[in-house]
């Protein structure tokens, strides 16, 4: 089941929250709502695939725990097609569980029980990314080499190929773009494209590197995103 209100004449951010707890879901439903956001329901993963599939969402609020499809199995398969914003809700405090989802194209966690208004906070910086400010930016495509990022259709592009990025990969990528020829620190990117304290113990930004790299990188001649021992990583096109 799932339901559909929005204020008069709000033509805002459409979010999609999927929450098999049924006071929560309410509670989250009129609390958005009232933020000014177009909100759609689901109580369980099957019907969130579905509008997630379908819908043209700008974020999703996913439940890591839910009846028919969980969470995870949902971001599995919506992250096949699919660069939808993701900010996931859980009762699991383990850092080893909100790692496993930023590995697999959560953009966020949020830990249950949690602050409506850290929740409201959290979505807005997502949204912000999401769809940064053209004007503001000066331009709507980034490239280097054979490499285009349009930021308006958020599509990547290597010597006329389509790549396929996560859009976690699509955001790692426009901000190595944005400082290109500049080395970035694992706690730089933590911070700024997952909006988290780098932790040294985890290796979510290494696999996330790993990941771009091989549909940036090892298809292509040339590498364009390189390691700098002990600093980080940076986007640079080298001399062969």
């Amino acid at each position: 089941m799932h339901a559909r209100v929005g204020p008069p004449g709000c033509v805002d951010m459409r979010l999609l929250v999927v929450e098999d707890e049924l006071k929560l879901a309410a509670y989250l439903h009129k609390g958005l709502t009232e933020e000014g956001f177009v909100v759609d329901l689901a109580h369980n993963g099957v019907d969130g695939l579905h509008l997630a599939m379908e819908g043209d969402y700008d974020l999703l609020v996913l439940d890591a725990m839910l009846p028919g499809i969980d969470g995870l199995g949902v971001l599995a398969a919506l992250r096949q097609s699919k660069q939808t914003p993701v900010l996931m809700l859980t009762a699991r405090i383990r850092v080893e569980d909100r790692v496993k989802g930023l590995q697999s194209g959560a953009d966020d966690y949020l830990v249950k029980p949690f602050a409506f208004s850290e929740l409201v906070a959290r979505i807005q910086v997502l949204l912000r990314r999401a769809r940064p400010l053209r004007e503001a930016d000066g331009a709507a495509v980034l490239g280097l080499a054979d490499l285009e990022l349009d930021l308006l259709r958020r599509k990547a592009t290597r010597a006329g190929r389509r790549l396929d990025l996560t859009a976690k990969e699509f955001n790692l990528l426009t901000l190595l773009l944005r400082r290109q020829g500049e080395v970035l620190s694992r706690t730089e990117i933590a911070e700024q494209v997952w909006d988290m304290n780098f932790d040294s113990a985890t290796n979510v930004i290494d696999v996330a590197v790993r990941r771009l790299r091989g549909k940036l990188d090892v298809p292509f001649e040339r590498a364009l995103l390189h390691t700098v021992r002990g600093m980080g990583y940076m986007l640079e096109a080298r001399d062969p």
